[in-house]
């Protein structure tokens, strides 16, 4: 990697800096003083977002979420909400299992499943028990809730600048948990080694890719 390209991508995330850590911060809001309906807002956003533009998921996320469709959620009605978002139907049987999965004795409960203290276990617990979410999703899901900052959210916009930056050689055709933690392993390595915050060097990528940051 060019000498020149590590300083511009510094240069982009001094930049940056400031937005990202303002997010950070209502990030780590959510998981202090969030309900649970909020965190469940949050994981239902990250099921959406596999193959689909996240503003259109989340604001299919604020429409169900405005109209009470996730508090006793049936599939057609999140269905007919999830507008813009791909597979639209597979993902609302999602959402509808997930709810039943978090509910417990009647009522929503998401942060008895979750150990702030361990992310990474909490990320193998979110992978084994929530139908869609892969790893991708729970590291987006746990980092949205303001945990996990070390964790890697690897879409095809973080994946194209590891990449171009040669911490990868190349996009694997699957990513599958061996390959998704070894990508992560390394994407820490080049966080540490240009001395950017790996949850800030994850929405750096991402601006690049997006031209925003976002979620």
């Amino acid at each position: 990697m060019a000498t020149h390209e590590i300083e511009q991508l510094r240069e982009l995330h001094g930049e940056l800096e400031d937005i990202i850590e303002a997010r950070l911060r209502e990030f780590d809001q959510i998981w202090l003083n969030a309900d649970e309906e909020r965190l469940f807002e949050e994981l239902v956003f990250c099921l959406l977002t596999p193959q689909s533009r996240a503003r259109a998921c989340w604001a299919a996320v604020e429409k169900l979420s405005s109209r009470g469709e996730l508090r006793c959620p049936a599939r057609e009605r999140v269905h007919m909400e999830l507008r813009g978002v791909r597979f639209s139907r597979r993902k609302a049987e999602y959402i509808c299992m997930a709810r039943e999965l978090f509910t417990v004795d009647g009522r929503l409960s998401v942060r008895a499943h979750i150990d702030p203290q361990n992310p990474f276990q909490t990320r193998e617990w979110l992978v084994g028990n929530v139908k869609g979410m892969g790893y991708k999703e729970a590291s987006h899901f746990l980092r949205n809730i303001g945990l996990g900052r070390d964790l890697a959210i690897l879409d095809r916009h973080i994946l194209k600048s590891l990449v171009r930056f040669g911490v990868i050689p190349y996009i694997p055709k699957t990513l599958g948990r061996s390959m998704y933690l070894k990508i992560e392993a390394a994407m820490l390595d080049f966080a540490r080694h240009i001395n950017i915050p790996m949850s800030h060097l994850d929405m750096v990528l991402w601006y690049m890719g997006a031209g925003e940051v976002f979620k």
